[in-house]
């Protein structure tokens, strides 16, 4: 079975991009070796709110922001939500993205899971991207 899920065009996600002051990144910890840690950091210097979301740092703080343990426990609007977890759990976070006021679903480069995009669309969720990294559609797209 394959499966043949299709990104946004370059256009939509510039306005993703441009339009959003917000990312929650599910998978952030404090560990600055790795792929999360360095989007995150580089889409921090670019003026966004990172909100790290890590069940396990809970209470802590990343890169200055507080942590949460789910994306639907931010208590504010987010407007991406960037899903740095193996592509088994991107369904789990796709039920806590429909549980949030968060607008779209990005999983990172090599991510990617038809059952996550069926909850997402059937949950009424439109603005879904995967298999994209964050950081180098930003610097092909914005900069």
């Amino acid at each position: 079975m394959t499966y043949s899920f299709q990104n946004p065009s370059d256009d939509c996600l510039l306005t993703y991009l441009t339009s959003a002051k917000t990312i929650a990144v599910v998978g952030l910890s404090d560990r600055q070796d790795t792929a999360a840690y360095d989007v995150a950091k580089f889409m921090q210097a670019m003026d966004y709110q990172i909100i790290p979301v890590n069940p396990k740092l809970v209470g802590q703080t990343i890169l200055g922001e507080c942590v949460y343990a789910s994306v639907k426990d931010i208590p504010f609007a987010v407007d991406i939500v960037d899903v740095f977890r193996r592509s088994e759990f991107l369904p789990d976070v796709a039920k806590d993205f429909l549980e949030s006021q968060a607008k779209v679903f990005w999983a990172q480069l090599g991510l990617e899971n038809q059952e996550a995009e069926n909850l997402l669309r059937t949950g009424g969720r439109q603005d879904i991207v995967m298999n994209r990294c964050l950081k180098m559609e930003y610097l092909d797209l914005v900069l």
